[in-house]
């Protein structure tokens, strides 16, 4: 535990091998979350649960995260240790995702193909492997808080918290070329072993950045040194009677459904609408994330004030509108633009997460005892707000596939062209009204005088 002596320690500017210790600690998260959101839907039609059922595993899973980011924040501000909880979100993350792709458990153990048991084993596992995750991400978001005071170098954290989740993302795709390109897919278990080792090995790259964080990183004291004891842990009513609480938590539940439902949905657009190679499925998501990866490298050498988070949040939130109107609108004899459409996604999707996420810090300033929860709580908000969207997605996606002829004309509108384009550009739309409307409080940390980083 660090004492009070070492109070001006945190209104330092973090040295950048710290920082990168920190920002490695999600890789397991974020490469476990790109699988899920690129591929458990196709992987779950695949093996032949319909749409709907697909979005009731994905719904389950979303839902028992959202739970276990608030039980998560309160037990994280009551009791602290950051790194164990980390530690032991992990283990259960790296222990259960293999299961969510590694085939129906309780089918082989009731030896039963039904649909329903079907259902049910994946909805089992997926919660498993959410409530790992939803602990590793409340414990790693907390930090931030934690280990710096300052606003500035707490944009620098989440900046590169962000950089490391393009660097999982694009891991994953990396991973899913070469196993699509080195496998064969001839029947139903060629696929679920193809996703099985896609899985086993992002595993891997996971706990290997995980192994990093912990032996870099140490526990941040600052939450105990600011207030003295834990007991003065903030009241949930203390958050909920503050306007800036529910502003940024519209912005920041905006800002997740627009990375994650059009996440979800570009595998399916490039394929079945445009109808483009199957490269296309990795290469566009791969564009997105090497021009988010680079901005978010830019924004860790900007210093922010409450201003400038409201604007690089609006200029993100509108390059989103006119990309998801552009996307609406794409015909299929210019999807080539579609790689240009994936370089703007990927400069708005950095310029809001990093902002987004900033926000939080911004809202729980130097009121430490209570961040847990607030990154809690919003994370719930999160969770349920994405798996509620997708599951309605998928719902009129059953509808569609029941009138297949409809698929061929050019009238018609297809779920992953109204999840990729028109979802995320109202949803853009949203948070950047709202946060014009923000009124951040004056910063009463100490000025930065030094560089961002050592």
């Amino acid at each position: 535990m660090i004492g009070m002596g070492n109070d001006e320690s945190h209104t330092k500017p973090p040295r950048r091998r710290s920082v990168l210790y920190y920002g490695s600690g999600h890789m397991l998260n974020d490469i476990t979350a790109a699988c899920w959101f690129t591929y458990l839907l196709l992987f779950l039609t695949d093996n032949g649960l319909s749409p709907r059922d697909a979005a009731v595993v994905m719904l389950s899973g979303q839902v028992a995260d959202g739970l276990a980011t608030v039980f998560s924040g309160e037990l994280i501000d009551r009791f602290g240790h950051f790194k164990l909880w980390h530690a032991a979100g992990s283990l259960l993350v790296a222990i259960s995702f293999s299961s969510v792709f590694g085939g129906c458990l309780p089918c082989k153990i009731f030896t039963s193909d039904s649909s329903t048991m079907e259902t049910i084993g994946y909805s089992i596992f997926a919660a498993i492997f959410n409530v790992g995750w939803a602990a590793t991400q409340v414990s790693h978001m907390s930090m931030i808080n934690c280990i710096t005071l300052h606003s500035t170098s707490r944009v620098v954290l989440a900046s590169c918290r962000n950089a490391f989740t393009m660097v999982a993302n694009l891991s994953l795709y990396a991973v899913a070329i070469v196993v699509f390109s080195v496998t064969k897919a001839d029947n139903p278990v060629d696929i679920e072993n193809q996703y099985r080792w896609i899985a086993y090995l992002s595993i891997l790259i996971g706990c290997c950045f995980v192994g990093i964080f912990h032996l870099g990183t140490k526990e941040p004291g600052l939450k105990f040194s600011a207030h003295g004891s834990c007991s003065g842990r903030i009241s949930w009513t203390y958050w909920f009677k503050k306007l800036l609480y529910y502003q940024v938590a519209l912005v920041y539940v905006i800002t997740r459904l627009v990375v994650n439902v059009s996440q979800v949905y570009i595998a399916f657009y490039v394929i079945n609408d445009l109808r483009m190679a199957q490269s296309a499925k990795a290469l566009v998501p791969a564009i997105i994330y090497i021009c988010s990866f680079i901005v978010s490298i830019i924004l860790q050498e900007i210093a922010w004030t409450s201003r400038r988070l409201k604007a690089y949040y609006s200029a993100g939130a509108i390059i989103w509108i006119f990309s998801g109107v552009g996307l609406f609108l794409l015909p299929r004899s210019l999807n080539i633009f579609m790689y240009s459409i994936g370089l703007f996604i990927g400069i708005a999707n950095a310029l809001m997460m990093v902002t987004g996420v900033s926000m939080q810090s911004a809202l729980v300033g130097e009121d430490l005892n209570g961040c847990a929860f607030v990154c809690g709580s919003l994370s719930f908000l999160d969770k349920i707000s994405c798996g509620i969207a997708l599951y309605i997605l998928q719902s009129y996606q059953s509808t569609a596939q029941r009138t297949e002829g409809d698929l061929s004309s050019e009238g018609f509108v297809s779920v992953a062209r109204f999840g990729l384009g028109l979802v995320p550009a109202f949803c853009s739309l949203v948070g950047a009204a709202t946060t014009y409307t923000i009124e951040f409080p004056s910063s009463s940390s100490k000025p930065l005088v030094e560089p961002l980083l050592e």
